[in-house]
């Protein structure tokens, strides 16, 4: 007797361990960049903390460098249920809402410091919740950091520099009116093509963060990158809405204090990446970088003033007035 009950005790514990197992839920999260940028390193520490607040909950599988969907592809994944979390450029969230642009216009904040102001401000933190109605949640804004321009030219000083010339952009309007305001051809492209594309002479540049392209080897197939900080690359991370509001209590709430924490670690962490890559770059001697002057920068923005009027209706003035407002 004592055997079988011993070997029906073992059953039992067999069959609640296979039962916890199969409880656990698996959230998938997809991004487009590597692990070694603010972005990777963000995700890494959200699957860190959520697996560690619910243990035997949840397991977070982070997907990176395009792995499951490039960016093209990733929102309607998140709204299909294909995952659980993505985290793409606030430009690709233009065809949701025509708010979001405020985000993509030049020159509108004097640095990462005036973006996080705007952001977690009252207007900055009701655009988390401006696309519920078709299915998004934001939860969280990560900071990448501020956008170069790089081209293959030797010189990058002045607008008239890039006039004619062939410049990946995100699918975004605001991003297409820039480069035709500055005289240049704007190409969409997804990000995990703009390597093969620069190399090639597909493309004659491209706009990004330092740790974009350190990450990515941009800096292998351009000869000059200009120190413009002419815009942002930030992220919102976002979920199914629908998905979301159907998670249990206590799982929501490990998932959000997870994704507060893990928030401030990678925006505190994207200032330290950025500095770090620009002086890897710069040791690396294989992209001069170019220093712009007053005058320099001063016609920067003169030539990409048009395009705040053009989306000035559709964005708000009271975003924009909101965002210039965070610059000290």
């Amino acid at each position: 007797m004592k055997v079988f009950a011993t070997i029906a005790a073992a059953a039992l514990a067999l069959l609640l361990s296979a039962g916890a197992a199969q409880a656990q839920m698996i959230i998938k999260f997809s991004h487009v960049v590597a692990d070694n940028t603010p972005k990777g390193q963000a995700a890494l520490k959200f699957k860190e903390l959520a697996e560690k607040k619910l243990p035997g909950k949840v397991q977070v599988q982070v997907f990176p460098n395009s792995q499951l969907y490039g960016d093209a592809k990733e929102l309607e994944a998140l709204l299909l249920g294909d995952v659980q979390f993505i985290a793409p450029s606030l430009s690709k969230f233009d065809r949701y809402t025509k708010k979001l642009q405020v985000f993509d216009l030049p020159f509108l904040f004097d640095d990462v410091e005036a973006v996080d102001r705007f952001q977690s401000g009252p207007l900055g933190k009701a655009l988390l919740e401006s696309m519920t109605n078709r299915g998004l949640r934001g939860l969280a804004y990560w900071h990448n950091g501020m956008k170069e321009l790089s081209t293959d030219k030797d010189q990058l000083k002045r607008p008239e520099d890039v006039k004619g010339l062939k410049f990946r952009i995100q699918a975004s309007d605001v991003l297409e009116a820039q480069f035709k305001a500055l005289g240049a051809n704007p190409q969409k492209m997804a990000f995990s093509e703009v390597y093969q594309a620069l190399q090639t002479g597909v493309v004659d540049g491209q706009e990004n963060t330092w740790s974009n392209i350190y990450s990515q080897k941009f800096y292998e197939v351009q000869k000059t990158i200009a120190e413009t900080n002419h815009g942002v690359i930030d992220y919102m991370v976002v979920t199914n809405s629908k998905w979301w509001d159907g998670l249990p209590a206590d799982v929501r709430k490990g998932l959000s204090e997870a994704m507060v924490e893990a928030t401030a670690y990678g925006n505190k962490l994207a200032n330290d990446i950025n500095e770090g890559d620009r002086k890897r770059i710069a040791e690396g001697g294989k992209a001069k970088i170019q220093k712009l002057g007053k005058d320099d920068l001063a016609a920067w923005r003169k030539a990409m003033e048009p395009v705040w009027k053009k989306f000035e209706a559709d964005i708000g003035t009271d975003l924009i007035d909101a965002a210039v407002k965070s610059n000290k």
